[in-house]
This record gives C-alpha cells, structure tokens and sequence, in this order.
C-alpha cells in the first residue's frame, strides 16, 4: 500500500494537470481516499451475514431471504444494486460487476459509464480496471473534479467535500456526512504531512 506522499510523488504531473496541485487540495484529496479506501484498493465485499442484512440492507431483506443469501456477497450484490444505477436486474450479474471499487469506491454501472465517457478508460467492459493504481486515481481524480471539490478545498471546506462524496449532495448540517470525525482527523494528518 502506497502512502500519499508516495502517490502524490509518483503521480505529480498527472496531479499537476487536473490542478489537484496545492497543499491544501492535495491534503483534503488524500484524506477523502485515505476515509473512503485506506488507499488500498479493493472493491466492495458485501460478505454480509442474516444480522448483518438486516441491520444494513433492511429495505431489500426480511427473515426470510436474510437467511438465504447470508455470506454469498455475489448475490447480495446484485440484489441491493439492481435496477437502480443503471445496473440490470438481480440476475444480469451488474451489482457485482459494478460494486464500490477504487480509491473512492466508484458504484453502479451509470458511474463506470461516466468514467469510461470522460477519461476514455473502458470500465464498462473493463470494471476491475478501477483496482490498478493509476487508473483508480484517475478515476477519483475525475469524480474530485466532477464536483468541484478543489473550489471547497480552497476554502478548507471539510463538510461540503465530505458530504458530496459521501452523499452527492451539500447538505446544511455541519458534520453530518458519514464517518465525518475520522475525515477530520484524516485531514489533520494531511495537512501536517502536505503544509509543511
């Protein structure tokens, strides 16, 4: 696993050229990854068992079907992600295919379609590419970008870049994104190792 002052190293021009390319935004770039993926990549297990369905996923579990798929993330995912993220029906195979992958845990087939149009890097036909290194920081780099987040960045705007990762949205309450303190220490972290 490469730290980011490993990857900002490594991948400077690149960093350079979608203007991810201060201290401050390359600080709050870093910690989103590092909150979102530990800057591992990996893709979404969804190894859930009955409780864990239940407790997660209750809109698309009872007692019942909790029991049936327990401990089978293939299934599981294709049952929570159909027919929404322009991801097929359960049996097309698309919630697995198109799980949370990358740095920043890219989901649904609509999202990968995004990527492919706007980078040129196939991973529509190609999903797993979003677990090469490179290739996955393009991806986050895109989405960063997408959003604007260098704007909220610039302001040392936490709550916005956090809630529009986590939820796509700016929403009005101060610190409401999901796993919001562990950003903010994340930040602090970056911005010791990127403000110097």
């Amino acid at each position: 696993m490469a730290s980011a002052l490993e990857l900002s190293k490594k991948y400077k021009s690149l960093l350079e050229k979608y203007r991810i390319n201060t201290p401050l935004r390359m600080a709050h770039f870093f910690a989103q990854l590092d909150h979102e993926s530990n800057l591992q990549l990996k893709r979404e297990n969804l190894n859930y068992s009955a409780e864990g369905l239940l407790k997660t996923f209750k809109k698309y579990f009872n007692n019942t079907t909790a029991t049936q798929y327990a401990r089978k993330p293939e299934a599981i995912a294709n049952r929570v992600y159909a027919n929404r993220m322009d991801n097929g029906d359960e049996k097309s195979g698309d919630g697995w295919r198109y799980r949370g992958g990358g740095f920043l845990q890219h989901t649904g087939k609509a999202e990968y379609k995004i990527l492919k149009a706007r980078t040129g890097i196939d991973y529509v036909t190609n999903p797993e590419l979003i677990n090469n290194e490179a290739d996955a920081l393009i991806a986050a780099i895109d989405y960063w970008n997408r959003l604007g987040l260098s704007n909220y960045a610039d302001n040392d705007d936490l709550d916005s870049i956090s809630d529009l990762i986590n939820i796509g949205r700016k929403t009005t309450t101060y610190g409401d994104a999901n796993g919001f303190s562990d950003r903010l220490s994340k930040l602090k972290k970056y911005k010791r190792e990127f403000l110097v």
